[in-house]
């Protein structure tokens, strides 16, 4: 039999270094789930990504079980990774501050494909395109597409 679920929680968490200190412990505690057993599989499973921002939806239950999806890093967050760069532009339509290229893009785009909502990888890499625009990144290089 299936079990029914209750609802579902949104947490951004550092690969490997989930804790029960805040977002993690009041999330998890005000719906009565074990917050050291979410915290030790997320850690056992992220091991590979330790300081890596990875969104992670969290399935809990009736019976107070849950398992969780853990998607790849934002967008915004690889394409600062890709330009080197602590953060983006507070002024993007004015104040350029990196730049990364299509091929970069592309990357970033293909690795995110399963989460983003879009069917094609020129699609994709058209909204990756967007988001760097937006974060005051130049793309140089040929278009792929």
């Amino acid at each position: 039999m299936a079990k029914e679920v209750e609802g579902f929680i949104k947490l951004q968490i550092k690969g490997g270094a989930a804790n029960p200190s805040p977002p993690v412990g009041p999330a998890l505690g005000s719906k009565g789930i074990n917050i050291m057993e979410f915290c030790k599989q997320f850690n056992a499973k992220t091991q590979d990504k330790a300081g890596k921002v990875l969104p992670v939806v969290i399935s809990f239950y009736k019976d107070k079980s849950f398992d969780f999806i853990i998607k790849t890093p934002p967008a915004p967050v690889q394409l600062l990774e890709a330009a080197k760069l602590k953060s983006g532009s507070p002024e993007s339509n004015r104040q350029k501050v990196g730049s990364v290229s299509w091929a970069q893009v592309k990357a970033i785009a293909e690795d995110k494909m399963a989460d983003l909502n879009c069917f094609t990888i020129e699609s994709a890499i058209k909204m990756i395109a967007g988001t760097a625009r937006s974060m005051g990144l130049t793309i140089s290089g040929e278009k792929p597409f």
